[in-house]
């Protein structure tokens, strides 16, 4: 099997483009965030899990994620927000592994918003943290989702600081728009490709 890659970031710290970069290399990428939102609409068991602690209002009569009224459960109620993540990363957690296990070639990307969070870590082989200044994520973030930048400081405050996700990454790959990314990502590429199991 491949080495695992975990990529994770803060919100605003330009992880995905960095996996973008990866996977123009012809590295395959679990999307972590996507398969995760795809999961609590098709996984049956999580299905339940969910309706059975958040009610029926968690999901529309269609099947669909009734997104608004579970972030307005979990939004300022950290033990309504630890109980959805423990119903939602062991399923995730399975789904990337299951996904790792059928990859080919050098290595594989998990790029993963709560890597380090969900102890999802752990299970791969080496960790980048991709990094940025909270001017310069605030900023990325306004323009991207429309939102104010006092919304986006509210999420930020609401992740571990890089700082803390430092002490347990391999690798930082630094995102502040004055360093070039794609020397940053080749050089771990060749590094990867070496370590090949």
């Amino acid at each position: 099997m491949p080495i695992k890659v975990g990529i994770t970031g803060g919100i605003g710290s330009g992880k995905s483009t960095v996996c973008q970069i990866f996977s123009t290399l012809g590295i395959p990428v679990f999307d972590a965030d996507s398969e995760t939102k795809r999961l609590m609409i098709t996984h049956k068991g999580l299905v339940a899990a969910i309706r059975a602690e958040f009610g029926e209002e968690a999901y529309y009569h269609d099947g669909t994620l009734n997104r608004g009224y579970l972030a307005s459960q979990v939004f300022n109620d950290g033990q309504r927000l630890e109980k959805l993540n423990k119903l939602v990363h062991p399923v995730a957690i399975q789904a990337g592994e299951e996904w790792a296990r059928r990859q080919e070639g050098p290595y594989s990307i998990k790029e993963a918003a709560l890597l380090f969070e969900s102890g999802s870590f752990e299970l791969n082989d080496y960790t980048v943290l991709v990094t940025a200044p909270e001017a310069v994520r605030v900023g990325r973030v306004v323009q991207r989702d429309g939102i104010t930048a006092e919304q986006v400081r509210a999420r930020i405050q609401r992740q571990w600081t890089d700082e803390k996700k430092a002490r347990l990454a391999d690798f930082i790959i630094i995102n502040d728009g004055k360093q070039a990314l794609i020397p940053q990502v080749l050089e771990l590429d060749r590094f990867f490709r070496t370590k090949q199991s």
